[in-house]
């Protein structure tokens, strides 16, 4: 059985590099019928965020990836690491180091000084005399000190470290709290992980944690380690070009299905297929065929792949999902006509807010340049005579029927229909963008727009 992983520590947001990782074990779990768990690395008590805690919870919630069984605490978990300390040092695999951090420093000083690498020197490795007095010692692990760590990893294909490049690292500081390196492997292994997908920037722990499996016997897990996500300049992603709180996606009006299909693409392929479901990502996706570069974000592909999702929506949860942006069509008798008018539009649900808002709330002022180009010689006779026209229409309903009166009334007249149509846009909308006017006026009925059409009529003239 396939057993995945997702372990972030919360000490901030979950950014959308983590929700990738995520995704892609969550997908290789779920495409092998194995286990997606969740780890919460909060050893770092100092730095522990309920908040940040929160907020990854959340984000698993709204993006619907769902783990199994319970959330595990590493902070739950000390006298587990505890107990394998205690064993790694009657094995005598660990030892206990008394070096202060000023002769830690002294070394490294001369290390560097000689142009060497800076690297503990193993000086209490095989240690037996009286430890110096009022030296609370770390405890270190006993690093191969020649050959190689190989392993496999499944994106970057063999990885060879030498031996000297691993130091006899600490695995419990002077206070007795793990270290990183060590609560990961035991963790890994104690939760049963055949698959850790990460990120790139971990391919130097893992020799660390290979010494540690070594020297409890434990059998590692399959590594994966995906490349990071650059911005479009090439650099590391930051805040501003996309690394913020996955939720500040949602408030800016993503859909989850548009982020996963994003964050699935940037790193990986399936042919020249761009638009991918739940269910076509896990028939397709391997983790095996992630790209071995750094992926590149693109806001304007993000948006792209929202305005699909957006346009192919069902309209009842497009109105669900805009109660969040404050705007209520779920009862309104044109809810269909409304959003089928403006969802094409919209690249985010703020987006579509806006456009919702524009037609159902009357303008209050109208946009200069375009009164000033709509306005022009007949304009305001020609508004007038469509209003009479409207008031004579029967109740028109559908978009067809408010275009079969446009129809009628610019052949009578014999005017192309630009004549009509810029001023009564300007009058319903006040601007010249938006839907059609026959989609507009289905939307608001005869007695609303005759209503714009009258204070448009009323305002714009006290303006000449």
């Amino acid at each position: 059985m396939v057993v995945t992983r997702f372990a972030p520590s919360p000490t901030g947001y979950l950014h959308i590099g983590g929700l990738r990782t995520a995704l892609f074990s969550w997908l290789w779990a779920r495409k092998n019928g194995g286990k997606f768990l969740l780890r919460i690395e909060d050893t770092d008590l100092s730095r522990n965020s309920q908040e940040a805690l929160a907020a990854i919870l959340e984000a698993f919630d709204w993006v619907g990836l769902d783990y199994d069984g319970d959330v595990i605490y590493q902070s739950e978990r000390f006298d587990f690491y505890r107990q394998y300390i205690d064993r790694l040092l009657a094995e005598g695999k660990a030892y206990k180091c008394y070096m202060t951090k000023e002769e830690l420093d002294a070394l490294r000083a001369e290390q560097m000084a000689r142009g060497e690498r800076p690297r503990y020197d193993g000086r209490y490795r095989d240690f037996t005399g009286t430890p110096p007095a009022g030296v609370e010692p770390v405890i270190r692990i006993k690093a191969p000190t020649e050959g190689e760590i190989v392993f496999t990893d499944g994106v970057k294909g063999q990885i060879r470290i030498a031996a000297s490049e691993v130091d006899d690292f600490i695995i419990a500081r002077s206070d007795g709290t793990p270290t990183y390196n060590f609560v990961v492997a035991i963790d890994d292994a104690l939760m049963g992980l055949t698959d850790v997908i990460r990120g790139d920037d971990h391919l130097y722990n893992t020799p660390k944690q290979l010494v540690v499996y070594e020297a409890l016997g434990f059998t590692p897990p399959r590594f994966y380690h995906v490349p990071m996500i650059h911005n479009e300049q090439g650099r590391k992603l930051s805040k501003r070009d996309g690394a913020m709180d996955v939720m500040e996606y949602k408030r800016q009006g993503f859909l989850p299905e548009a982020l996963l299909n994003f964050l699935v693409r940037l790193g990986w392929s399936h042919g020249d297929q761009e638009i991918f479901s739940r269910e076509e990502m896990l028939e397709h996706f391997d983790p095996h065929e992630i790209n071995k570069s750094a992926s590149s974000y693109n806001l304007d592909k993000l948006l792209w792949l929202n305005a699909h999702y957006i346009k192919n929506s069902p309209n009842e949860k497009l109105a669900t999902l805009l109660e969040g942006f404050g705007v209520h069509v779920a009862g309104h008798d044109r809810m269909e006509i409304l959003l089928d008018a403006v969802k094409e539009r919209s690249k985010t649900l703020v987006e579509l807010a806006e456009h919702i808002r524009m037609i159902l709330e009357a303008p209050i002022e109208y946009d200069p340049k375009a009164v000033k180009k709509a306005f022009k010689g007949e304009a305001f006779e020609i508004l007038e005579a469509f209003k009479a026209r409207l008031l004579l229409a029967g109740e028109p309903h559908l978009p067809s029927d408010y275009h079969k009166v446009m129809e009628g009334f610019v052949a009578e007249r014999e005017i192309g229909f630009g004549k009509l149509g810029q001023p009564l846009r300007v009058a319903l909308l006040g601007r010249l963008s938006g839907p059609g006017m026959d989609e507009v006026m289905a939307i608001l009925g005869v007695e609303e727009t005759v209503a714009r059409i009258e204070r448009a009529i009323e305002t714009l003239r006290d303006q000449e």
